[in-house]
């Protein structure tokens, strides 16, 4: 999975905040139809939404990826802070039924780590989390509403995976609720795992389209309806995409309602 909900680096923004109330799009998705019983599985790209936490705001940083920082004394350039909570966020992704949305924590300050946990909490089994996971608190996370924790710098380092603390976080949570974190590159020929990735890489989209035996999100680069259509046709619709400071709710200018619709239109095709 490439996880990450920067996706551009536009001149710094501060979008106006609308009014909230109720979900952002009127519109119900179609539930999956059923067949002797049992729900038929609908296989569609989708739209998994994001929730960038730093020193306990939703923001969207400059360059920043799916990392995690370590701490909070790395020199920062914020593009965009709401004055939303992440809650706030949590319950506008649940009354728009778009699951599988991520919320991720900037940094270790405890205020990330609370608003995280609110999140979580507003939006129960919809959710993933990430930002220093590991395997003292992976457990907690999910005990409090996350349905999977992410993790990305804690079992990759200089392009390498430690297969011990993997091997000890699939025995801690189960591989059914791990996420990895995967930034990469293309190098001599050769994908490697990076820490910073912008624009689509059609091509990787295409391997993991056809290829990845798992559900894959990918993010990175999105900012026009175009953009969804190119991944879907490259993922040939097997590869979830999520998008980051394209999005007006983030200071972009990609309509997010535009993008749920987009999103449901996927699911309502899936159940044809």
């Amino acid at each position: 999975m490439t996880s990450t909900c920067a996706a551009r680096v536009p001149s710094l923004r501060w979008a106006p905040q609308r009014g909230w109330v109720g979900s952002w799009v009127s519109v119900r998705p179609a539930k999956c139809r059923t067949s002797g019983g049992h729900a038929v599985v609908c296989a569609a790209v989708s739209f998994r939404p994001c929730i960038d936490i730093h020193k306990g705001k939703v923001k969207q940083i400059v360059g920043s990826t799916l990392r995690d920082l370590a701490n909070d004394s790395m020199e920062l350039v914020t593009n965009f802070e709401s004055d939303k909570s992440p809650a706030e966020f949590a319950k506008f992704y649940k009354a728009d039924e778009l699951l599988g949305g991520h919320v991720i924590m900037l940094g270790a300050n405890p205020s990330s780590q609370a608003a995280a946990l609110e999140a979580l909490r507003a939006y129960p089994g919809g959710l993933q989390v990430g930002g220093g996971i590991n395997l003292e608190n992976a457990m907690s996370y999910l005990n409090e509403g996350a349905s999977h924790v992410i993790v990305t710098s804690y079992v990759f380092s200089d392009g390498k995976m430690n297969t011990e603390r993997l091997r000890k976080l699939v025995e801690l949570v189960g591989k059914q609720r791990l996420v990895l974190d995967l930034s990469c590159r293309k190098k001599d020929g050769r994908y490697t795992i990076v820490t910073d990735r912008l624009g689509i890489d059609e091509e990787l989209v295409e391997l993991l389209g056809h290829y990845s035996p798992i559900p894959v999100t990918y993010a990175g680069g999105v900012s026009t309806m175009d953009d969804l259509e190119r991944i879907k046709k490259a993922g040939k619709s097997r590869v979830d995409v999520t998008i980051g400071s394209a999005l007006d709710i983030f200071g972009g200018d990609l309509p997010y309602k535009d993008v749920v619709l987009w999103h449901r239109k996927q699911s309502m095709v899936g159940q044809v």
